[in-house]
């Protein structure tokens, strides 16, 4: 059994990882990249998820089954709120697309635990 605050946080993952997919219902990378609200949204939806593993921490996310590259999602993270005038839309597009679903899967798989 989880704590509350490890529940909380695989929550916050699903829930942003929804919002991601929501979000880029229809959209391609050149609608993405054209829509700056859209764009602004899965970024920032993208941030809480690695702020979220981050709080896990690494034995956690290891222990409830979670295989991230967890050092590559905290510098991710760090990246988005300090470097975020350096960031590739492409690279957001391209982790909204690929890793963020197997990354809500291992978080609902997780809760069901």
């Amino acid at each position: 059994m989880f704590s509350d605050k490890v529940r909380r946080r695989l929550q916050d993952i699903i829930d942003n990882a929804n919002w991601i997919e929501a979000d880029l219902e229809g959209f391609d990378i050149d609608r993405f990249l054209a829509n700056r609200t859209v764009a602004d949204a899965v970024e920032r939806c993208i941030e809480r998820i690695a702020e979220a593993i981050v709080q896990l921490g690494p034995e956690t996310t290891i222990s409830v089954g979670m295989l991230v590259p967890w050092h590559g999602v905290r510098n991710l993270g760090n990246r988005l709120r300090h470097e975020y005038g350096r960031i590739d839309r492409r690279v957001i597009f391209d982790t909204a697309r690929n890793d963020i679903p197997p990354l809500r899967e291992a978080a609902a798989k997780a809760l069901e635990l």
